[in-house]
């Protein structure tokens, strides 16, 4: 008589991905605003190292003369440049969609 080989499940490991096949539809993120801010800015510079992308927001104080800004930076975000790659994918998008409903921007 020869022995039969263990049953086992398909079940992967902790941690591993499952085959694409398997996966049906993407997972929804469950997202919690109890910290969201909201703030108004007008100004964005941007610095880079290796291994990060660092945006700064702010906003500009001076508009009665516009030969002297006074900028007061409020808020710096730093991603990682693969973020940052998928950020300005996302933001070509909503700018394309934004120009398609109202026009074209300068």
């Amino acid at each position: 008589m020869s022995k039969e080989a263990p049953k086992t499940d398909n079940i992967p490991a902790a941690g591993a991905t499952p085959p694409r096949a398997a996966t049906t539809a993407p997972q929804q993120a469950k997202l919690n605003t109890t910290n969201l801010k909201t703030s108004y800015c007008n100004v964005c510079t941007t610095n880079t190292t290796r291994e990060e992308v660092v945006l700064n927001f702010g906003v500009n104080q001076n508009w009665e003369r516009p030969e002297s800004p006074e900028v007061s930076l409020e808020h710096r975000v730093i991603l990682s440049p693969f973020l940052a790659k998928r950020l300005s994918q996302l933001l070509k998008k909503v700018v394309e969609d934004y120009e398609t409903r109202h026009g074209a921007l300068g």
